[in-house]
């Protein structure tokens, strides 16, 4: 195909947006979370992109990463919660959500284990910023996840 013909071309999804993670790679900081989030389709990107600002607003000291073909997050001492952009929904996902988290978010990520929990936006209208705010709060608080550990 010649460069010319990229823009008529039909957006395919990428082989990573099919349902498994994107075949992203794996980088610490904040370009390469951003440059993975650009290189979401919409609606993906654009969820992705309110959870992203969302999360840089709420938590001081916010570390990212992309691990696993997603974006992760963490503070203090761990990562707390990944969010990735999957065929029709982002996924957002807490680590040890279960025992830590209330309300517990509704969806158990098939492979992430059952203290991870999260829920999948489809669209911006999906996502309840306060509610998932205080979640980003509550997971980074617990000792060995975001919050300091005890010594």
């Amino acid at each position: 195909m010649k460069p010319e013909d990229d823009a008529a071309a039909p957006f395919v999804l990428p082989e990573g947006m099919t349902g498994r993670a994107s075949p992203a790679k794996a980088a610490d900081g904040d370009a390469p979370v951003l440059a993975y989030i650009e290189s979401l389709p919409q609606p993906q990107h654009g969820v992705a992109e309110a959870v992203d600002a969302l999360a840089a607003s709420t938590l001081p000291g916010l570390h990212r990463s992309v691990k696993w073909g997603m974006a992760y997050y963490g503070v203090g001492d761990g990562w707390c919660f990944s969010s990735g952009g999957f065929a029709g929904h982002v996924k957002l996902m807490f680590m040890n959500a279960a025992m830590v988290l209330d309300p517990v978010p509704p969806v158990t990520p098939t492979g992430m284990g059952k203290a991870t929990r999260g829920v999948e936006l489809r669209t911006l209208a999906d996502l309840d910023e306060v509610q998932v705010a205080e979640w980003m709060r509550q997971v980074s608080a617990v000792p060995g996840v975001g919050g300091t550990r005890r010594r």
